[in-house]
């Protein structure tokens, strides 16, 4: 086993939780198109995506801070102005 790991950036981890949620390949992830419209994303899938984000990268976020008609950046976005590393 490697000694060496690697480092993920945010949009690696976020696309890694969107993976998990909505079983989806990373690269379907479209930057700039809104979830619901690109991703078909439902209420549901959207909470366990901002649970998933708030678990991993240990930031504060507001029960509907995220919402359905954000893009994948804009969640980017949010996420890197909490201070998430």
């Amino acid at each position: 086993m490697s000694t060496e790991q690697k480092i993920l950036t945010i949009e690696e981890k976020v696309k890694a939780i969107f993976k998990k949620v909505l079983d989806i390949k990373p690269e379907e992830i479209v930057p700039g198109a809104t979830l619901d419209e690109s991703l078909g994303i439902d209420s549901t899938e959207l909470v366990e995506i901002s649970v998933g984000i708030k678990k991993e990268l240990n930031i504060p976020l507001k029960d509907n801070e995220l919402k359905k008609s954000h893009s994948f950046n804009e969640i980017i976005g949010i996420i890197k102005s909490k201070g998430a590393k």
